[in-house]
């Protein structure tokens, strides 16, 4: 639906030809979504109206019933089919690029950036390959925007908390990082994009960007050709396998791996990160709340009794969630809006930034690149800048 149809339509945009003075006051933001496309994932949509400082001037959606529909679930009058026309007419200080397919990504966020606006907030997975990665970095280093991946578990006061266990000793020496996709009818190349991302994500946090990369991509047990390739689901670009395993030396020479295999057997309870200590397990079950729980124990020890699994929470260790309102607002993406607009304010990267979103497209992409290298280690960053799947 164009514009100018639905405002000759809308006696009410008839009649409001300006803001109002108190709406002058908020800080303007759009919504980029695209019904049937990927939609607005996660509400990244409606996560802006419980954010009383801000208010939403505009929304996209090249789908006409989306759009409309859309209007009305973000109370506003202004509706676009094109998403650069938005941009341009309504001027937004801070946008949200909301589908989930990935293939629209890139094109949306280097509109918004160029079209001048401070911050985005971007659905993940961020963008298909190195290459979308290093023009978006590219353009947000020019212009000076600040850009926010939606991996929301990067906001979440358990952390922290992880950290002071790590600290302290308590876990004794970190040996390794595991994580695992959800293991459903995606497991193999989807699992890793879609769900994936937010376990190698969290390996950066804890170990720091990776050094190399080694991997195998399986389909039905067998080595992944090129006749496996097909384009992914959601926009993801070429993609292969039901079964895959990956190996990062992580900066701080910790070992992460990473396995998806589809339809595991376990019920989506496999999907999650493990830091595995010499006295204990720090298991985070990626949304889930409590999101994470400490096994203390030598791991390996048969003659121990049996474990106990603790809550960690914002409070510590087998405590009582003392912030249930911050967990919440983990969950509806609300701390990552606060602190992406903190971010404009302060002129510092947002907590998870661009640079965090570039470097889990290298770790999923790096997969491609070592299977395609008959699994040998490759370096990081990747010289491979494409999907690596299109040259097997």
């Amino acid at each position: 639906m164009k514009r100018r149809t639905f405002l000759a339509a809308s006696s009410a945009v008839l009649l409001t030809p300006h803001l109002s003075f108190a709406a002058e006051t908020k800080r303007r933001v759009a919504v980029i979504g695209h019904t049937g496309r990927g939609n607005y994932g996660h509400g990244l949509d409606t996560v802006w109206q419980q954010v009383p400082e801000v208010e939403i001037v505009g929304v996209a959606d090249a789908n006409p019933a989306g759009l409309i529909a859309e209007m009305a679930k973000l109370k506003t009058t202004q509706g676009f089919d094109d998403y650069q026309e938005m941009l341009e007419q309504t001027k937004p200080e801070f946008v949200t690029v909301a589908p989930r397919y990935a293939d629209q990504h890139h094109d949306m966020v280097l509109a918004a950036i160029e079209s001048g606006v401070k911050g985005i907030y971007c659905e993940k997975p961020f963008v298909r390959t190195p290459g979308e990665a290093d023009s978006l970095l590219a353009a947000a280093s020019q212009h000076g925007t600040k850009v926010a991946v939606a991996h929301r578990n990067r906001y979440h006061p358990a952390l922290a908390q992880i950290d002071q266990l790590i600290a302290s000793g308590e876990m004794g020496q970190v040996l390794e990082i595991r994580g695992k996709g959800k293991g459903d009818r995606r497991g193999g190349g989807e699992d890793l994009w879609v769900l994936g991302t937010h376990i190698v994500n969290l390996f950066t946090y804890f170990a720091g960007p990776p050094k190399t990369c080694s991997a195998v991509m399986l389909q039905e047990g067998k080595r992944v050709t090129s006749a496996d390739v097909k384009p992914g689901a959601e926009g993801l670009g070429p993609l292969a396998a039901n079964e895959l395993h990956a190996r990062y030396v992580m900066e701080d020479g910790t070992i992460a791996y990473y396995d998806s295999i589809a339809n595991d057997g376990t019920a989506g309870n496999g999907y999650c990160l493990q830091l595995i200590g010499s006295k204990g397990i720090v298991t985070w079950h990626i949304d889930r709340d409590p999101v994470a729980h400490f096994t203390p124990g030598n791991p390996f020890d048969p003659a121990l009794p049996p474990r106990k699994w603790l809550p960690i929470t914002s409070a510590g260790v087998g405590k009582p969630e003392n912030q249930p309102e911050v967990i919440r607002k983990v969950h509806n993406h609300v701390l990552a809006i606060e602190d992406l607009m903190a971010a404009v304010d302060e002129d510092r990267p947002p907590l998870c930034d661009i640079q965090a979103g570039v470097t889990t497209v290298e770790m999923v992409c790096g997969v491609f690149e070592s299977h395609r290298q008959n699994s040998q280690a490759i370096k990081f960053p990747l010289a491979e800048r494409g999907n690596a799947l299109t040259k097997l």
